[in-house]
């Protein structure tokens, strides 16, 4: 049988003899070889040519989202897995479109470890499980076949109203700031910040606030949210 050749990068050592260990048993999967950080990797990847690339996503002397770039562009056909405890919506967005075919958490099964390998050597696309069943799994859909950040941010449909609360929330106003400055009542705005957070798929004001950060800092998203009318 063939196997899935392997390459492992992670930096923290216990996990990486670890994980290492515990692919070596898998009948199917091989480990051509086990770093820890990014250093040289396309004399690395040159040398063992491996079919799928497990990458920490926070490596401490390394930026991973500049190795997914490297790595893709020498050796498109290698597949890329990020691992991290909880990726932010951010992030998960920023490597599909670098490029990255699936994601890890760190606290997940062994099974569910070994299925996303398995998966993502198929040609398997694997989200994060707290993302799946989203409006946030269709956005990073439209990011596989967008190359314009504005067009997949267009898939966010916003009233005019819920963009003014956005703009509120992320100044760091509270709920009955926000209600003065609009003239609405305390339950109003409180009602606009859940369906804010239902439609971005996202569990707290703050991640609001980043978010309408990150989409200023990728694309002037904010202005390319499409608007509902009141």
């Amino acid at each position: 049988m063939k196997k899935i050749r392997l390459l492992l990068i992670e930096d923290n050592r216990l996990l990486r003899e670890g994980l290492t260990a515990m692919l070596k048993k898998q009948h199917d999967m091989g480990v051509v070889e086990t770093v820890g950080d990014g250093e040289n990797i396309l004399t690395i990847m040159r040398k063992h040519k491996p079919e799928l690339m497990l990458l920490d996503l926070g490596l401490r002397n390394r930026s991973s989202i500049h190795l997914v770039k490297l790595v893709k562009k020498n050796y498109p056909a290698t597949k890329v897995i990020m691992m991290d405890l909880i990726p932010s919506q951010a992030d998960v967005f920023e490597f599909v479109q670098a490029g990255v075919s699936g994601f890890i958490l760190k606290d997940a099964t062994v099974n569910d470890f070994l299925k996303t390998i398995r998966s993502v050597a198929r040609g398997i696309q694997v989200l994060p499980p707290n993302l799946t069943s989203s409006l946030f799994t269709q956005i990073v859909e439209h990011a596989v076949n967008e190359s314009k950040p504005s067009a997949l941010m267009d898939s966010v449909r916003m009233t005019k109203r819920e963009r003014q609360v956005i703009e509120l929330v992320s100044e760091g106003h509270t709920n009955k700031e926000i209600a003065q400055k609009l003239h609405l009542s305390t339950y109003t705005v409180k009602s606009h910040v859940h369906n804010i957070l239902e439609k971005l798929a996202l569990s707290t004001r703050v991640q609001i606030a980043k978010y309408l950060h990150d989409s200023r800092r990728t694309s002037s998203a904010a202005d390319n949210i499409s608007l509902l009318e009141d």
